[in-house]
């Protein structure tokens, strides 16, 4: 199934949660459905989605300008107080320890800061009445009468797109059982760090391993202070030397807990479906977790957070669920992380898997558990799951972080995953964080891109080309202006392919009535 997508335009002047002003400027569309190619390059243009609804900000004219941010897992080093808020969870599930005061290098505001209570009223106030069954029905039938047009080649193609697609609803339809993975989401680091410096080792270590090594040159064959073990010769890598190997990111998650552990922790990877028996057992709980979060850290009324609104920002996803053979074993689409503690859900990240990345979308969690920093421990595992995903699909090997606001404290702690890159607002090519702060700390909006020349690659070049549905019928927006003159509406769908890119454009379905 193609994507389908039925552009809303520029909204602009309404209310910024960052700044408290109303100074908030964006693009948006409804997304009827979405592939995760069609998803993937749209968030690497610089959108994302809150539901169904995807959003780009208007950089150089919102008041806080939100950079789309990616880490580089395969590079990523913890820093130390990642480490100590990894070994805070271990201690607290092996011997029920809970550390003193609460978790001060974690800000109170959620990694998903980007949905915030102004975009649902947004979202809310957009008038989206479609009957999506006869849409779908429709765009089946357009479909069916293009293959009729085109050669036999092109018949086959299309075909199997129709029938892979069928295929992947059979398998989200046929229960199988979810595969218990790990976990998300966005973080926060420590107080006080130099984001334009990397993590480094401590010099105390650094000046012992000079002082060990010094030693072993000048007494080979004699004994080494602190390394001599009884009866035996001296190890040229004697055993403390190992403590200065720094653990991975890994063995500080999974390490093995004592059998006497006084908490029993899982963390499961749930597909968004209400076909999925997991995902609908636990409906309930990770409603009711949701409400619990709302009113407590966002101090939201009852009333504003309902089971409408919870399904349709968090549960509700346009993304069509893929599983390709080259895949991940959980295959592509929208999934919860949910953080079991004891037989109840504690926490629940919402995430996307992507072609290239895992994309954080949203984290509630239990207030009574905060002190566990999971804000800054779900980041980490998500950290670790895409390593893990990439080591079956090795183009998948990015975690998108959400949105980098600068301009907001708050909302920096983002940029202490390292590495970690800003997408160019008007180039859209990457560039390493360090190589981008300097600007923001001159200018709220930056051109990161430093080559003058450089233009953005994927521009929209053949507007006539872009692909509109239409009366049931799939055609280039060359061939829909001659047989509907909209001279008034031109101007919305150049800047809808200006804002989505020549590739996107060609793709998706643009929905017109």
């Amino acid at each position: 199934m193609a994507s389908v997508v039925e552009y809303k335009g520029l909204k602009a002047g309404y209310h910024c949660g960052y700044c408290d002003s109303e100074g908030k400027a964006s693009c948006g569309m409804w997304a009827h459905s979405m592939t995760v190619q069609d998803y993937q390059d749209l968030i690497d243009r610089g959108w994302r989605r809150s539901g169904k609804y995807v959003y780009k900000p208007v950089m150089n004219q919102t008041c806080c300008p939100q950079y789309t941010i990616r880490c580089r897992p395969l590079q990523f080093q913890p820093s130390k107080s990642h480490k100590k808020v990894l070994k805070k969870m271990l201690k607290f599930l092996a011997k029920g320890e809970i550390s003193k005061g609460n978790c001060e290098d974690e800000p109170m505001e959620p990694t998903m800061e980007d949905a915030v209570a102004s975009d649902f009223a947004l979202i809310n106030k957009l008038d989206i009445q479609c009957d999506l069954k006869t849409l779908s029905d429709d765009l089946k039938e357009s479909l069916k009468s293009e293959e009729k047009k085109k050669g036999k080649s092109s018949k086959r193609e299309e075909s199997n797109e129709l029938i892979q697609s069928q295929d992947t609803e059979e398998k989200l339809d046929s229960g199988e059982p979810s595969h218990s993975v790990k976990v998300h989401t966005v973080p926060q680091p420590g107080k006080g760090a130099d984001l334009s410096k990397p993590p480094c080792r401590k010099a105390k270590e650094i000046r012992k391993e000079r002082k060990r090594l010094k030693l072993m040159r000048q007494n080979p064959g004699g004994e080494l202070e602190g390394f001599q073990v009884q009866g035996q010769p001296p190890s040229l890598f004697p055993p403390k030397a190992k403590s200065n190997q720094p653990k991975s990111l890994e063995d500080l998650i999974f390490e093995s807990l004592p059998e006497s552990a006084s908490h029993k922790f899982e963390v499961r990877l749930v597909p968004v479906s209400f076909e999925d028996p997991e995902f609908k057992s636990s409906f309930s709980q990770s409603f009711s977790l949701y409400v619990k979060y709302q009113m407590a850290i966002h101090q939201d009324p009852p009333d504003e957070c309902g089971k409408t609104e919870f399904t349709r920002f968090l549960c509700s996803s346009p993304l069509e669920a893929e599983n390709p053979a080259n895949g991940p074993d959980c295959g592509y689409g929208s999934f919860h992380q949910q953080y079991w503690l004891d037989g109840k859900i504690i926490a629940v990240g919402v995430i996307d898997i992507l072609p290239y990345c895992v994309s954080s979308v949203y984290l509630y969690y239990d207030p009574d558990y905060s002190f566990l920093s999971l804000g800054v421990y779900s980041a980490l595992r998500e950290i670790a799951f895409t390593r893990q995903l990439h080591e079956k699909t090795p183009q998948l090997s990015y975690y998108y972080m959400g949105f980098y606001i600068h301009s907001c404290p708050k909302m920096k702690y983002k940029g202490q995953y390292r590495p970690s890159d800003l997408l160019c607002p008007e180039t859209y090519v990457w560039v390493p964080i360090e190589q981008c702060l300097p600007s923001l700390e001159n200018s709220k909006y930056c051109r990161f891109n430093q080559d003058p020349e450089a233009v953005d690659e994927g521009r929209s070049k053949e507007p006539d080309r872009l692909q509109v549905f239409y009366k049931k019928a799939i055609m280039p927006y060359g061939v829909y202006k001659k047989q509907r003159r909209d001279p008034g509406g031109e101007a919305a769908v150049l800047q809808y392919a200006g804002l989505v890119g020549q590739t996107c454009a060609e793709r998706m379905l643009l929905f017109r009535d």
